[in-house]
């Protein structure tokens, strides 16, 4: 069985529970289909691709959070 098919029917697992209203369900089908998916080549570079968001996402809040005038020029 190939992992498209697992992914595949992980993410129908997961929208099957959601339309009961099992949530507890839809989630733990979503993080399965999201290791799975995160195990294949095409997946291998969205966690690095996380990390530079939240990075970014970082370095551009953190002026504001401690109260800082003006944000750095960077460079």
């Amino acid at each position: 069985m190939s992992v498209g098919l697992l992914i595949l029917f992980a993410i129908l697992g997961a929208f099957i529970c959601a339309k009961t209203r099992s949530a507890a369900g839809a989630v733990v089908f979503s993080l399965v289909a999201l290791v799975l998916f995160i195990g294949t080549p095409a997946g291998q570079g969205l966690p690095g691709a996380i990390g530079g968001l939240m990075s970014a996402v970082d370095q551009a809040t953190t002026p504001a959070l401690e109260g800082a005038s003006e944000a750095p020029t960077g460079g």
